[in-house]
């Protein structure tokens, strides 16, 4: 569990992250958001001894970052992918961190594979494109088997084969009772892969809650409506002052009125219908309308 409690972090006269506090409990895959400059990086570096905090603390498991002796075996980061020796063969950075741990040169092999970087893990990683190096640094971050993991924009470079394989493996460490935050800019991505949401902005906390209720709190005020007597319904819509958009043979989008008020019409006009369903946010719209500000 990563415990955020009354988080600042000042840079002269700037102030980063401004009083910030949260928890991130196990069991599920947390995402966390916000505009660039809003602080998430900096919380993720003071989560992991790399920023000192003006005041405030940032706990894993009860116990600062830099208090565990073993940190890799504690908690798995990936904050920049490019943090790596570009003379070195991928497997040869692992096994280099490996060795700072005790770990067995069989750990390395295996997180290699997990990563799909077996067939390359002789190259040297300097040459590595930037998918490939997200990959290596997710290894890296595993390379402990940590219960916390913490990755700041982890598909970042990644083919579509690649984004499936984060977001799966994101679940299966969640399913495994492992602590995971994830940052992303990419909300389609957030919406399939995440749980649970923290939002920031201007350093400060926005929103704290599950992806269902973020979107629950935005109204499209848009209605599909599904009819085989669309075309009579859709002009007493209309001239209720409701914009009618044809989407395909006996379904349209009606924009303007309440599903309610349009279920009333069609019952007024004996329309028949077949589908009545509000139009729901996307998770983008959503954090939009929470950050416009």
């Amino acid at each position: 569990m990563i415990e955020v409690h009354e988080l600042v972090k000042r840079y002269g006269s700037t102030t980063a992250v401004d009083g910030l506090s949260f928890t991130v409990r196990p069991g599920r895959v947390t995402g966390f958001l916000g505009p660039n400059g809003a602080g998430k990086s900096t919380t993720m570096r003071m989560m992991i001894g790399l920023d000192r905090p003006t005041t405030g603390t940032a706990t894993i498991n009860g116990r600062p970052y830099l208090a565990y002796p073993a940190p890799l075996c504690e908690v798995g980061a990936l904050l920049e992918a490019r943090s790596i020796h570009r003379g070195r063969s991928a497997r040869r950075h692992l096994l280099a961190l490996a060795q700072t741990h005790g770990l067995p040169a069989g750990r390395v092999d295996d997180v290699l594979a997990a990563a799909g970087l077996a067939a390359v893990a002789n190259r040297r990683a300097g040459g590595f494109s930037l998918g490939m190096g997200q990959r290596l640094g997710i290894a890296a971050a595993l390379l402990g088997d940590p219960a916390v993991v913490i990755l700041d924009e982890p598909v970042n470079g990644l083919d579509p084969d690649g984004v499936l394989w984060i977001r799966t493996l994101l679940k299966e460490l969640a399913a495994g009772g492992r602590t995971v935050l994830v940052s992303s800019h990419l909300m389609s991505e957030m919406a399939v892969t995440a749980e649970h949401l923290l939002i920031v902005g201007g350093g400060r906390l926005l929103a704290d809650t599950t992806v269902d209720e973020l979107i629950a709190r935005v109204e499209t005020g848009r209605v599909l409506v599904r009819s085989p007597e669309v075309t009579a319904l859709g002009e007493a819509l209309l001239g209720r002052g409701a914009t009618v958009t044809g989407l395909e043979r006996g379904l349209v989008e009606v924009d303007g009125l309440a599903a309610e008020v349009i279920g009333a019409i069609a019952a007024e006009q004996h329309v028949v219908l077949h589908e009545l369903t509000p139009r729901r946010a996307s998770l983008e719209q959503a954090y939009m309308e929470l950050t416009r500000s």
